[in-house]
């Protein structure tokens, strides 16, 4: 009996421990690019030697020629759909597992909560600048983020843990809010510069053509216009 409790606090031991490893490595980050790790990279590189080596004989008879994919750039996708492994830990019960992915009506309550938050209104909170068209994350802890600041907070604290309310093994979503409220709000200023000098024009050629109410103002208004009209005599 002694014996199998010294083995149980032994492997509760090395859970702990595999779990503290695991929670401290920079591993599943939300905006990392998971197509550019050297192991997909040696994949890629010997795929595509492999490719070359292969006799290519072109008879001229199928060319087909692909234009490039264009993609929605207002589409929305998650950065992380699938959740990390269980740590020896979490499978012991010591830990709560990570939550399963969310779904589209949940990502959808999410950034609902964020607008009534009006978090893409504002300026990202760890550059405090304006998102505009830079890309934009959405956590599934309902913050917003520059995707470039979160992948820098990330990489300083080496963990998944929102700057804000600090929550972990946080999922992730792209969005375009920002960008589509900046492009409104320039719309906006480029109607308000036109509807502008339409009107000052209009008010200049209402000053030329209608006398004012004033007595000295209209005196002069007509005085003005009178001599523009009489033609001056040669001295």
């Amino acid at each position: 009996g002694h014996s199998s409790k010294q083995d149980n606090l032994a492997v509760t031991a090395v859970a702990l421990q595999d779990h503290i490893l695991h929670d401290l490595q920079l591993r599943n980050l939300s905006v990392a690019d998971h197509s550019k790790t050297e192991v997909q990279k040696r994949e890629n590189r010997t795929k595509s030697l492999k490719r070359n080596t292969k006799a290519i004989i072109d008879t001229g008879l199928k060319k087909t020629i692909q234009g490039p994919k264009v993609e929605d750039p207002e589409k929305e996708y998650v950065l992380d759909p699938k959740p990390p492994p269980l740590t020896l830990a979490q499978k012991l019960g010591l830990f709560e597992p990570p939550p399963p992915p969310l779904s589209s009506d949940e990502w959808e309550k999410v950034k609902q909560r964020s607008i009534l938050q009006g978090d893409s209104v504002q300026p990202c909170p760890i550059c405090k600048e304006e998102f505009e068209l830079r890309p934009q994350v959405l956590l599934s802890c309902s913050h917003v983020f520059h995707r470039a600041c979160l992948q820098a907070f990330e990489k300083f604290t080496n963990k998944k843990t929102c700057p804000l309310c600090r929550k972990n093994q946080y999922q992730t979503r792209v969005i375009h809010d920002g960008a589509r409220l900046f492009k409104i709000k320039c719309a906006t200023r480029i109607q308000a510069c036109w509807r502008g000098r339409v009107v000052r024009r209009w008010y200049q050629d209402l000053r030329r053509k209608v006398p004012p109410t004033d007595a000295k103002l209209r005196r002069k208004f007509f005085e003005e216009k009178f001599s523009t009209l009489v033609p001056h005599k040669a001295g």
